[in-house]
């Protein structure tokens, strides 16, 4: 049971909604270069229309300068990809926080970022925000784990806070994998360095039963069992800390998977040529690149006995696709799994959508920061927020 206000559950006719949603979107030049969390918060957007509400939309764009106005990251293109996609006009409106949100309207507020006060959550801003709406309705899962006036501040003000059916579904999906899952647990995490998933690799320990590392982590794990790891990117400050995990993996009766043999490159560009090696014989001259085809398929093929999969992160260089091989394996296997798969992070989403598999994941998550840091088992402070108001 829910520990916040639902929107689902309001009466929304004649309301006025300030939604925050996340359309912080990968743009190339002045057009949206991919649309999927526009797609996200859609069915939001046309619950409170069709329940008679008008809407108000919150997002940043980029990390612009507080406070200045810049074209660049101006929300001007999202506003136009939107209005494509809803097939009715979505107007951008820049002096917004003068605005009158009325019956029926959908109107997008220029970056939210460019406000002095966003950032710091400053209560002269959030009190603004506050007074545009009868309801506050965060729906971005993105930024939730941020305390900022448009995700936090505003909550704390406005007449009531809710929580919105995407915010809902992400924190259902996730507390699903990680408090109640399904055995056994298998956890994938990639990325290029131990020092930034430190926390979510402890975490996981406690909570699963298997736990495969991949991406460049998998260099400082090897490294700290005593294996060259050639001119490969890796922590050489994290060995003790990738020590301690494995001994704790093996305190807890955590399989921790590493592969036998890795693929490597002189170089890290599109024309490298893969060659592969037992994890004992890099070369000095070479860089590891992707984990070994045959350890990978292994891995894969197990999952179809998982109960819960946690996935975060590539396994390897997946964008070159001479590198590809390992996550394409993974993401084939945890497609194929009958478990409960969740996914998140952009890379990852960026595998999934790569390899095409999005169909047959359980749940993807929408999030980067927010999915590690429940994955790291931390209140997001915009969720704590509107639980207060709940009480």
């Amino acid at each position: 049971m829910a520990k916040y206000l639902q929107m689902r559950d309001q009466n929304l006719t004649g309301k006025r909604l300030l939604i925050r949603v996340d359309l912080n979107v990968p743009m190339v030049g002045k057009e949206v270069g991919d649309i999927s969390r526009i797609l996200a918060v859609l069915p939001t957007i046309e619950a409170a229309l069709s329940a008679g509400a008008g809407v108000l939309l919150l997002s940043h764009l980029g990390r612009p300068q507080e406070g200045q106005f810049d074209a660049e990251l101006s929300l001007q293109p999202v506003a136009k990809r939107l209005s494509e996609l809803l097939n009715r006009s979505v107007p951008l409106v820049t002096d917004w926080l003068g605005h009158q949100i009325k019956p029926g309207s959908l109107n997008l507020a220029e970056n939210v970022r460019f406000q002095i006060g966003e950032m710091s959550n400053a209560d002269a801003l959030a009190k603004q925000m506050a007074q545009l709406c009868d309801l506050f309705v965060m729906d971005a899962f993105g930024t939730a784990h941020r305390a900022q006036a448009s995700t936090h501040g505003v909550a704390k003000f406005a007449p009531a806070a809710c929580a919105g059916p995407l915010l809902d579904a992400e924190i259902e999906n996730i507390s699903l994998a990680l408090e109640q899952p399904k055995s056994p647990v298998v956890a994938i995490v990639g990325g290029a360095k131990v020092s930034t998933k430190l926390e979510v690799l402890r975490s996981l320990i406690d909570r699963v039963d298997r736990l495969i590392v991949g991406g460049g982590m998998t260099n400082t794990f090897l490294a700290a069992g005593g294996y060259s790891v050639g001119t490969s990117l890796y922590e050489p400050q994290m060995q003790q800390t990738a020590i301690e995990l494995m001994q704790l993996a093996r305190r807890k009766g955590v399989e921790l998977a590493l592969p036998d043999k890795v693929v490597c490159a002189t170089e890290f560009s599109a024309d490298a040529q893969p060659e592969v090696f037992p994890v004992d014989q890099v070369p000095d001259d070479r860089m590891i690149l992707d984990l070994g085809r045959e350890f990978t398929a292994k891995v894969a093929d197990e999952l179809k006995n998982a109960g819960t999969i946690i996935w975060n992160g590539p396994l390897g260089v997946f964008e070159l696709d001479q590198f590809a091989d390992s996550t394409r394996l993974l993401a084939e296997g945890i497609a194929a799994s009958p478990a409960f798969s969740l996914a998140g992070g952009g890379d990852t989403l960026a595998a999934i959508s790569k390899f095409a598999v999005a169909d047959q994941i359980s749940y993807i998550s929408t999030g980067g920061g927010a999915f590690l840091e429940m994955v790291e088992g931390k209140t997001l402070p915009a969720v704590a927020m509107l639980e207060r108001r709940n009480q």
